[in-house]
């Protein structure tokens, strides 16, 4: 989405960085897609804050937005955290190595994500919801 939304900056690449399995690996956290996608929504429905009454739309659309996806996500998937979707517990020893090795994070963190992009483009096609970016 970051192409998409011409947020072609690396920055916000490396700032997605810590929400990898949870939040820093805590997997009690919300998923990684799902904290990114609201970080997501965010930087695309931003406007200058100079604006005071835009401003107080786009963050009151951002926010039911981000409300929206998650709900739908956590509808679909049944949880929204790490742990929960993935059946696994980082904190153990080699629970991290074996989630890579088993190619679990092909099966189900590949829909989560893929369910998130799909979430998005849905709302940014949505003529009237969002209002516009600068």
């Amino acid at each position: 989405m970051w192409e998409a939304y011409d947020l072609g900056n690396e920055d916000f690449l490396w700032a997605g960085i810590p929400f990898l399995g949870g939040i820093g690996g805590f997997q009690n956290a919300p998923c990684g897609v799902v904290s990114a996608s609201a970080v997501c929504l965010g930087l695309r429905h931003r406007c200058p804050l100079s604006d005071k009454e835009q401003a107080k739309q786009a963050r009151h659309a951002v926010r039911a937005f981000s409300a929206k996806i998650v709900t739908e996500f956590n509808r679909h998937f049944g949880n929204i955290t790490c742990r929960g979707l993935i059946g696994m517990d980082f904190s153990k020893s080699g629970e991290y190595q074996k989630f890579l090795e088993s190619g679990i994070w092909k099966d189900k963190c590949t829909k989560y994500v893929e369910f998130m992009i799909e979430k998005l483009y849905e709302l940014e096609n949505d003529k009237g919801l969002f209002v516009q970016a600068p």
